[in-house]
């Protein structure tokens, strides 16, 4: 899922951005997805040698040990290695349930006193017809989802309706609505725009290839 969000981030700012900045900005993208990959093996590395460095200590009856008993032994000064080879004979303790997730608390909304630009997006035509009896659905309504958007100096809501068809004839297929437009982060409140000019801004002011293009 990451890296397909990456592939999609670079296509947006290719077409966006001069060739000689993309190469810049696609550059850093890369370098520091390939820097958290790295880090994420020297912790599993680093996690791996203490445990080694925990079975020296106790002696060989803590190889059995989970990482967790290892943790608790250091908590407990003055443990002697019978102990330890008694611990390694006990059965592990089974996992915890995980935590009860709370309720999300519901989408946050934009703020009202910014203006709203309504953006209608139709059905395709197939969903305009009835795949039951053949006969044009009608609009009933508009699914509708608000992203934060930008102009030249100027923020304000862009408020995407979706058409919702149906047929009079056929209730029982239900109600299709126009698909939503790909977009660089799914669910976000800043649209396309927004982030894109982000990226811009950090790294364009600085550029003097980017602002002779």
């Amino acid at each position: 899922m990451a890296s397909s969000s990456h592939a999609e981030l670079l296509e947006q700012l290719k077409t966006q951005l001069a060739a000689p900045l993309f190469a810049m900005v696609s550059g850093k993208l890369n370098a520091y997805e390939s820097n958290l990959q790295n880090a994420e093996m020297m912790i599993q590395a680093l996690k791996e040698r203490l445990r080694l460095e925990r079975i020296a200590k106790y002696g060989p009856g803590s190889e059995k040990l989970t990482n967790q008993q290892l943790e608790l032994l250091e908590l407990e000064p003055g443990v002697s290695n019978l102990e330890v080879a008694a611990e390694g004979e006990r059965e592990a303790l089974p996992p915890t349930p995980d935590k009860k997730k709370r309720k999300h608390p519901g989408r946050q909304t934009l703020p009202a006193d910014l203006p709203r630009v309504e953006r209608v997006i139709a059905c395709t035509s197939e969903q305009c017809v009835c795949g039951g009896c053949g006969q044009s659905t009608r609009v009933i309504g508009y699914e509708e989802s608000e992203q934060l958007d930008v102009e030249p100096m100027k923020y304000f809501v862009l408020v995407t309706k979706r058409e919702k068809r149906a047929c009079k004839c056929c209730e029982e297929r239900g109600v299709l609505a126009a698909p939503l437009p790909a977009r660089i982060i799914e669910k976000s409140l800043a649209s396309d725009q927004v982030i894109i000019d982000a990226i811009i801004s950090k790294y364009g002011d600085h550029c003097p290839l980017y602002r002779l293009a």
